[in-house]
This record gives structure tokens, C-alpha cells and sequence, in this order.
């Protein structure tokens, strides 16, 4: 898995949810095959079946975590090179098609939130706008197959 960046707040929230699912979720799936197990036979039991199930989706939700968690780094905004579209810019665009302006901020996968107008730097948009400066414009492949381009007009940390 190749290294991903991530802010402070963004790590400690993934180590947060991988704490929770190996303290508190995995209790509770144990219990729930206890309880179900207590019910007679195995072989007819959807209770049992269903939370072993459940057990075997948490398991690989964890595996997956903590690969993310060990691969992760933070990094600060002073590393990065000023005037240029990195992970954690803020970035002011200009909609050209319709001549509107949006703010986005780039971040991990994990971090994205469109309301909050958090986008994936792995998103069409956020792979377009990588490593542009002010006054570039980027052109993004939108899922229907047309463009949509996008003036840069102000980055921020």
C-alpha cells in the first residue's frame, strides 16, 4: 500500500476508529456469537451465522485500518512548496462553464466531505488541481465524459 497524508486531526480520527472497532465492536460481535451459540444448534441458527458473518467484515475492516494507519504520514503545511495545489490547500476555482466560484480543501480519501467541501486529492477534481498555481486552469473529465474546467483564482494552507 503506498503511503498516504493525512492532517493531525485526520490520524487521530482513523486511530480512533480502529480503537473502537477492536476494543468495543469486537466485544460486542463476541457477545452476540455467545448469545447465539446459546441457542442450540448451529446449523440452523441465522443469529449465529449473521454475527459470524458480521465478525469476518469487522476482521477485514480492521486488517484494513491499520494497513492505512501504518502507512500514513502526517504532513505539516510549512513542507510544502507555496503558490502550488497540494494536499491540505485550500483552493478558490472558478467554474468556467457557468462562471461560479466554489472553495475546495484537498485531503486523504478518508478525510473527504463534499458538504463540508473536503475532496479527495485522488478525486477527478483533486487530481486535476494537483500541483497547479494561480491562474491555471485545470480541465476535469467529469463521469458523463464531458470537461469541466477550472480557473484557479486563490491557494491557501
Amino acid at each position: 500500500m503506498s503511503t498516504a497524508y493525512y492532517t493531525e486531526e485526520g490520524l487521530r480520527k482513523l486511530q480512533e476508529d480502529l480503537h473502537r472497532m477492536k476494543t468495543v465492536d469486537r466485544r460486542h460481535l463476541s457477545q452476540q456469537i455467545a448469545d447465539a451459540r446459546d441457542k442450540g444448534d448451529l446449523s440452523e441458527n441465522a443469529e449465529y451465522h449473521a454475527a459470524k458473518e458480521d465478525q469476518g467484515l469487522l476482521e477485514a475492516r480492521i486488517a484494513k485500518l491499520e494497513n492505512v494507519v501504518a502507512n500514513a504520514r502526517i504532513i505539516e503545511a510549512g513542507q510544502l512548496e507555496e503558490g502550488r495545489v497540494y494536499i491540505h490547500s485550500k483552493v478558490m476555482v472558478r467554474i468556467m462553464d457557468n462562471n461560479t466560484n466554489r472553495e475546495f480543501t484537498l485531503v486523504a480519501e478518508s478525510e473527504a466531505d463534499i458538504k463540508m467541501g473536503k475532496i479527495s486529492v485522488g478525486s477527478p477534481i483533486g487530481k486535476g488541481l494537483l500541483g497547479k498555481s494561480k491562474g491555471d486552469v485545470a480541465e476535469v473529465a467529469t463521469p458523463t465524459g464531458s470537461t469541466m474546467r477550472l480557473e484557479i483564482i486563490e491557494i491557501s494552507r
